[in-house]
């Protein structure tokens, strides 16, 4: 072989290992690159999802008003907002359960001062969204602190409520929904904390079926309300 041969085919090695490189530097930016992508669109969309979700959840349209606890009545009781949620009540508190009839407003009160949460709901509601909110009161919170009734004229569709909290929402299916009942069932506002839902004294019916009941006279007995046990009690 020749010297201009040799040299010619050293200077083609070294421009295909040139090449070489450039395709290789290449390459590791592409791949580089796409992993870079990747990373801040998983970045943004996590970020989307977050954003999205505390707005979805927000609960700066909840009503709040102070009431003062343990005003118990045997009266019927004038409510200022629609459903009630505080004020004076019936000295017997409401079951907690889901209803299909409208409740006492008088007695669902007194079950908010023990820290339930109560779903009313137009009358009108069409039965998938009525089963909407079923799914959600059964499955969100604690079920043993959850009220659901049928309220006529309602300002919404759906009203959420506490003791002192309020929220109205026009879907069932809305996040507003289960947020609020994980805020404010038991919250930091219950009056009556770790007082019963239910046991012997709780009303069970609903407003067509009893009245409410008459104060006691003489020996009669009147409600006693009693604490949940704890989960160290047997």
């Amino acid at each position: 072989m020749t010297k201009e041969k040799a040299q010619a085919r050293r200077e083609t090695l070294q421009k295909m290992r040139a090449e070489q490189k450039r395709k290789e530097r290449r390459a590791a930016l592409l791949m580089w690159g796409s992993g870079g992508f990747v990373v801040v669109l998983l970045v943004g969309l996590v970020g989307f999802y977050l954003v999205k979700q505390a707005e979805e959840t927000n609960l700066d349209a909840v009503v709040s008003v102070k009431y003062d606890a343990g005003q118990h009545v045997w009266n019927t009781v004038s409510y200022k907002e629609t459903p009630p949620m505080g004020g004076e009540h019936n000295n017997y508190w409401q079951q907690c359960d889901i209803y299909e009839k409208p409740i006492h407003n008088e007695h669902a009160v007194h079950s908010l001062e023990h820290g339930a949460v109560w779903i009313t709901y137009r009358p009108d509601l069409p039965k998938a969204q009525v089963d909407q909110l079923k799914e959600v009161a059964g499955s969100t919170g604690d079920s043993g602190y959850m009220l659901m009734s049928p309220f006529p004229n309602l300002p919404s569709p759906v009203v959420v409520s506490s003791w002192g909290h309020q929220l109205r929402l026009t879907d069932p299916g809305d996040p507003k929904l289960a947020a609020f009942i994980k805020r404010y069932q038991n919250g930091a506002d219950t009056p009556e904390p770790g007082a019963v839902c239910g046991g012997p004294d709780a009303i069970t019916t609903t407003a067509d079926e009893a009245p409410l009941p008459p104060e006691p006279t003489g020996d009669q007995p009147v409600p006693m309300e009693t604490l949940a046990p704890s989960p160290t009690q047997k």
